[in-house]
């Protein structure tokens, strides 16, 4: 019998009707001759109320009580979804992370999976049941629930297809697969049928919002092929993939934004090796993402590092940075969180020259100015004024007919 992993997020599984809505879906698949494990998250906005609930507490929750909470909320979906599934005549049951077998680290509230032992899984579907395991969570060698972070459902689907060596993965959210951009921002963005890994997780580290880079980077690595589709739509959505020859036929397959950044910058600190160690060090130890750096050129033995953060980071990293400047006699601390990222991304970039130079080109065109720039090989970002950033996005995709793409 070929398997099939269906991952549903909150909003899919927000209130009982929608949870019933679910159960119809993972019943028409069953019925469609597939095994079937279910993959759900916590419903609606349940995981924010706990965190809230918890900050009325304690403004410091030790992150092992923190585990202890949230993974409550993925465990009321898989409770309900089961009732769901035995009201409508299918036979199921509901596991916990542990109970299927899901082994993490250490690290709390930020956990990453290490083995999966999926026996109960694999017992459980021998018996014809659907099998509905709870996302974001699983248990460390001190044997506590621990959670997986942002996008930690997507990453349980991924890591349980791999295990299982299912047919067929799917996540399903509330919009029908991956845009060229926002249709929110472009309202004549376009579904792309297709994407790859690298695609995918360029958007997702650009600003996309459909999935977490880290799930992605799991399929890549064990070539799990998943489709992104919507749960109130019975319309195809977007596969994603390793690449084919083919995707680079299209120069720029989308364009991801994000506005929750900002912009710290060292000043007139010392030119000379080992200030960059000591300042990326703090901010390593306070366990601060960096983005963008950027150094200016050396004058009078001193130059300026300037680099990019998510906006919520920003008073961690100003206060892991302070003793920094003082120590290096810097001139001073910047900050400015009135900033966005606006990213082209395609594989086609490879074979395409002069993609920079139309992006500069459109947005210099429509008087956005550039604050800083980064690349790789198939993505470009700017950081630019983000009451900017929604015309950058409009701008750019005219210049490259993402409206008209066929991919």
């Amino acid at each position: 019998m070929k398997l099939v992993v269906m991952k549903f997020g909150g909003s899919s599984v927000a209130n009982a009707e929608k949870v019933k809505h679910v159960a119809g879906r993972v019943i028409e698949k069953k019925k469609g001759g597939y095994g079937v494990v279910v993959v759900v998250s916590a419903p609606g906005d349940m995981t924010d109320d706990l965190i809230e609930m918890a900050k009325g507490v304690t403004q410091d929750p030790p992150p092992r009580e923190m585990d202890m909470l949230l993974a409550t909320g993925e465990q009321a979906s898989i409770a309900l979804l089961g009732m769901a599934l035995h009201a409508k005549g299918q036979d199921a049951i509901s596991l916990t992370g542990p109970q299927a077998g899901i082994f993490a680290d250490h690290d709390h509230t930020r956990a990453r999976i290490v083995q999966i032992e999926p026996k109960k899984i694999n017992f459980e579907l021998k018996k014809g049941r659907v099998v509905v395991v709870a996302g974001f969570q699983g248990i460390n060698p001190n044997q506590d629930i621990t959670t997986l972070g942002r996008g930690g459902s997507d990453l349980t689907a991924i890591a349980l297809a791999a295990a299982l060596k299912a047919d067929l993965c799917e996540i399903y959210t509330d919009v029908e697969g991956v845009y060229t951009t926002d249709p929110r921002v472009v309202p004549d963005a376009r579904k792309l049928d297709e994407i790859s890994y690298d695609e995918m997780l360029e958007l997702a580290g650009a600003g996309a919002q459909v999935m977490q880079g880290r799930s992605v980077e799991v399929a890549k690595k064990f070539n799990v092929v998943f489709e992104v589709r919507s749960t109130f739509s019975q319309r195809p959505g977007t596969r994603v993939h390793k690449e084919v020859s083919k995707m680079e036929e299209v120069i720029v397959s989308g364009i991801a934004l994000d506005r929750k950044q900002a912009k710290v910058s060292l000043v007139e600190i010392p030119d000379k090796p080992g200030v960059a160690a000591k300042m990326f060090s703090a901010l390593a130890k306070a366990a601060i993402n960096v983005d963008m750096i950027i150094q200016s050129q050396a004058l009078d033995q001193s130059n300026d590092i300037s680099f990019t953060v998510g906006e919520s980071d920003l008073k961690k990293t100003l206060a892991a940075l302070e003793p920094v400047r003082e120590s290096l006699g810097a001139k001073d601390l910047l900050h400015d969180a009135s900033i966005a990222k606006v990213a082209i991304v395609g594989v086609g970039m490879r074979s395409h020259p002069g993609v920079a130079a139309r992006m500069f080109q459109a947005l210099a065109d429509n008087k956005i100015n550039i604050q800083m720039i980064s690349t790789s090989e198939i993505k470009i970002a700017c950081v630019i004024s983000r009451d900017q950033v929604d015309n950058a996005v409009k701008v750019l995709h005219k210049e490259f007919k993402l409206d008209k793409i066929k991919k």
